[in-house]
């Protein structure tokens, strides 16, 4: 029996980047989660577009325990079944062909970075070496993820940042075309900004996108660590949008919720990571293959993927008669379960506000900055969970209406 543990523990013995809410959650089924009262929530959240299948998916847990009795971890001095397979069905997915396990989103990133860099020195000479990125693009946290993400507050007091990166305005075609080069190898960008906002790319911008890059014989990456595995209601984004990347990097519901990330890409930009340009010691594990091959054997079935267009739909029908009722938004925005929900002027600056109001209530629900609700659950998330979770949202508006008037009675 594990000794009894409080929130106050996480300000005693942990790093303070992050900030908590108050509650502390112990268990998950499906779309549900409850915390240590046994209060039930309802996960609009899903870890950040992790948990693809919802809470303990039986695929999930089956693959868990088979592997668990098999084997772990071993190095990558040699390999294992459940990466084979994985990376495998990974290329049968995409357009890749070459498949590079890491454990997270941003280390696939950083590997996407350094492969395209290599590529660029050992095919056109040192002079090819900068890196395109975009304005509240997010890329990850390592250093040089988070110095290409467009979020200079992400970034900043650190000390000196890697070199040679631009960052342009999203969805604006003209500027890139101004200022792209030959001594770009690379432009790197979300085909829907996640942490940005929930801002999709219009199709002409990612069209023009490829060409320029074509032209001048840079790399386009396509980071689809959140959009990726069914999230936007095709396997990867990329396969709806008419554009197909040099790069593609893929995490969050990879593992429906087991740390794992891929890079992947074709078999001739691969070639040059040769044995001990790039490594990892966790990257491939068996545990973490195993869970990821199941995931993804289930996410990419037709009915799943086509489901989340439904549920796309049914999201937006609750959001708008909530928004009827206490108009709230601006506009719904994103693809299916990868939504945004603009706050109006009326209650700008207010995401945060809202979302720890909706945990009071019963709903779990996220923010792409200060104005911006953003939801991704479970991909098989059920359409009473969806309108019982928008109507708690609904409860949580209403409770800070009135406390906003009882504030504002008092101070007349």
């Amino acid at each position: 029996m594990g000794q009894s543990v409080k929130r106050a523990d996480f300000d005693q013995y942990m790093v303070p980047c992050y900030s908590p809410m108050a509650m502390i959650l112990t268990k998950g089924k499906g779309s549900l989660v409850w915390d240590q009262q046994g209060t039930e929530y309802i996960d609009f959240a899903g870890g950040i577009a992790v948990s693809s299948l919802g809470h303990c998916h039986p695929v999930m847990v089956n693959a868990l325990q088979q592997q668990s009795q098999k084997l772990w971890h071993v190095s990558n001095i040699m390999t294992n079944e459940p990466a084979l397979r994985l990376a495998k069905r990974l290329t049968e997915l995409s357009f890749a062909e070459k498949v590079f396990f890491a454990n997270s989103g941003a280390e696939a990133n950083e590997a996407a970075l350094k492969l395209a860099r290599r590529y660029a020195l050992e095919n056109f000479g040192e002079q090819k070496n900068e890196i395109i990125a975009f304005k509240q693009g997010f890329h990850g946290r390592t250093f040089f993820t988070v110095t290409v993400g467009g979020q200079p507050s992400y970034s900043e007091g650190f000390g000196p940042k890697p070199q040679e990166i631009t960052h342009l305005p999203y969805n604006d075609l003209e500027t890139l075309s101004q200022h792209i080069s030959d001594k770009t190898c690379a432009v790197m960008m979300e085909p829907l900004q996640g942490e940005g906002g929930i801002i999709d790319a219009e199709p002409q911008f990612l069209a023009g996108v490829k060409a320029l890059c074509e032209q001048h014989n840079a790399l386009l990456i396509f980071d689809e660590v959140q959009t990726g595995n069914g999230r936007t209601g095709a396997f990867y984004a990329y396969q709806a949008c008419g554009v197909t990347p040099d790069i593609l990097t893929t995490a969050k519901s990879l593992g429906g919720g087991f740390p794992i990330a891929a890079m992947m890409t074709t078999s001739n930009i691969a070639k040059h990571l040769t044995p001990g340009t790039h490594g990892t010691t966790y990257g491939g594990n068996a545990l973490a293959c195993a869970v990821a091959e199941a995931v993804i054997n289930e996410t990419s079935k037709p009915e799943v993927l086509s489901g989340v267009m439904v549920r796309q739909q049914w999201f937006e029908r609750e959001l708008e008669k909530l928004n009827n009722q206490y108009q709230l938004f601006e506009n719904i925005r994103g693809r299916g379960l990868l939504l945004g929900a603009v706050l109006n002027e009326q209650w700008q600056g207010r995401a945060v506000d809202i979302m720890n109001a909706a945990a009071e209530q019963g709903v779990l629900i996220l923010v792409a900055g200060s104005n911006v609700l953003r939801f991704t659950p479970s991909l098989i998330i059920d359409e009473q969970q969806i309108i019982n979770g928008v109507a708690k949202l609904g409860d949580a508006i209403a409770k800070l209406i009135e406390v906003e008037s009882v504030k504002h009675a008092e101070s007349v």
